[in-house]
């Protein structure tokens, strides 16, 4: 059934371009076309040099790039044509106005709702893609019913992607979810969404829900997972003050069949695009329906993830003779978490900032985030590094060298094989070691010399 289906994607981000990618290379006989406000970033896409990086996107890209997959800047063109419209544009939290803080700012949603409606064509279905809020499906309907005769169909597809694994995700899906109309249009709008993951999804995998019960299950798994996040990092502060380790502990926990080791990893604190934004959303929508108590409860979910990144900087200072001024600090990792360059509400913005307030100087590597991009989320002005108490490096061993400590902010893979004998040797005397991932070998590091402080555990040197 998905044989010569056309398809457009309005949002060539961290979710169209590789949900597209994997689309096009199982649905070979499909068409599908990525559009984008940003030409720059339709051309990164048409590059040898992704936008988005994902372990194993580049490799897929490849393979269905100009053949039937095609980034391209003639919106009105592919709208027009498609027979299946995803919205996978930005839906990021309000910062001024009613809600401010809390909402989601809508106003990308509302531009592609009145794009298709001017330039869409009868029968067309509209699929959201993008994390929205509740209900958002029926403010989509109402502007696509200003285009009189053109008799849309809106479908609720969230995602389920986990940033580093997205390719795996897409490949094996824990479930795809479609939320429709319960009417006759709304059931054949369902099906045909249903018959292009048919092509590798097995059909027990895919659920049907309303609308309304779609929309809602993404934020209410992400706030699950954050509150899981939240809740073994909280634990971590009383394996500090008690002299129990966190990674026991959580062994321990994740082995009753009633709870599982999934999202049992203390750390610095979660980041990323849709944790906060989800449930900060999820907060407002509970306010707006008079469930105050359950806002706070949702919140403090966000609350102790801020105090865990304020933590970890205030026992930097505190095992560092209480003061961090002039002093050079060696950040690993910049990304929200391993295997992507997204640093969307990435905890090292967060620790980078309080350490720069606590008058240190940093540098800074991370294998996958341009430079460019740290210093705009630090809000420093490239044109002037050379005076900048902020400096970025292409190699960890030179980001390292005269350091008074190294703090790992994220999990990569190449953090745990390096030469830290090396690194020792080049480092301030004491050499501390302020591990927020929990992946350094702590014997093995003390023995070197290092003072060695991880999250949930007790200090050691």
């Amino acid at each position: 059934m998905s044989s010569n289906i056309k398809i457009c994607c309005i949002g060539a981000g961290y979710i169209g371009g590789p949900t597209m990618a994997m689309i096009a290379y199982k649905c070979p006989d499909a068409r599908i076309e990525v559009i984008d406000v940003n030409a720059e970033k339709i051309a990164a896409w048409n590059s040898n040099k992704l936008p988005v990086f994902e372990p194993g996107l580049d490799q897929i890209i490849q393979k269905v790039r100009g053949k039937n997959l095609f980034f391209v800047t003639d919106q009105d063109r592919a709208i027009y044509e498609a027979d299946i419209i995803f919205i996978s544009v930005n839906t990021p939290t309000k910062t001024s106005g009613i809600g401010a803080g809390r909402a989601a700012d809508l106003k990308f949603v509302e531009k592609c709702a009145r794009h298709i409606a001017r330039v869409g064509k009868k029968g067309q279905i509209v699929v959201e893609k993008s994390t929205l809020p509740v209900r958002t499906a029926e403010s989509i309907q109402r502007i696509l019913e200003t285009s009189h005769g053109k008799n849309f169909q809106v479908l609720s597809n969230p995602e389920f992607l986990s940033e580093g694994s997205a390719i795996s995700d897409l490949k094996n899906p824990d479930r795809v979810l479609i939320g429709g109309e319960n009417t006759t249009e709304g059931a054949a709008a369902i099906e045909r969404l249903v018959s292009i993951y048919e092509n590798w999804v097995p059909r027990e995998k895919i659920i049907t829900t309303s609308i309304w019960s779609s929309e809602l299950s993404k934020l209410i798994a992400n706030a699950f997972l954050a509150q899981r996040l939240s809740a073994i990092n909280a634990s971590s502060a009383i394996c500090e003050a008690t002299g129990a380790d966190i990674t026991e502990v959580a062994h321990v926990v994740g082995t009753d069949q009633r709870i599982g080791p999934e999202f049992l990893k203390a750390s610095v604190g979660f980041g990323g695009s849709c944790f906060q934004k989800d449930i900060l959303n999820l907060i407002y929508l509970c306010e707006h329906l008079g469930l105050f108590e359950v806002a706070r409860y949702w919140e403090q979910v966000l609350l102790i993830n801020d105090y865990q990144k304020d933590r970890f900087v205030t026992r930097m200072v505190k095992k560092m003779f209480n003061t961090l001024s002039d002093k050079k600090i060696g950040i690993l990792g910049f990304a929200f978490k391993k295997d992507t360059n997204d640093t969307r509400e990435s905890p090292a913005i967060h620790v980078a900032q309080k350490l720069l307030a606590e008058g240190a100087h940093l540098n800074i590597y991370d294998p996958k985030v341009p430079a460019e991009k740290i210093y705009t989320d630090l809000k420093i002005d490239p044109t002037h590094t050379a005076e900048s108490p902020v400096q970025i490096y292409s190699s960890p061993y030179d980001a390292l060298d005269q350091t008074h400590a190294i703090a790992i902010l994220t999990e990569w893979d190449e953090f745990r094989e390096l030469n830290y004998t090396q690194i020792y040797e080049s480092m301030l005397r004491p050499a501390f070691i302020f591990d927020g991932r929990n992946i350094v070998d702590i014997p093995k590091l003390l023995e070197i010399g290092f003072e060695v402080h991880a999250v949930g555990k007790g200090s050691t040197r």
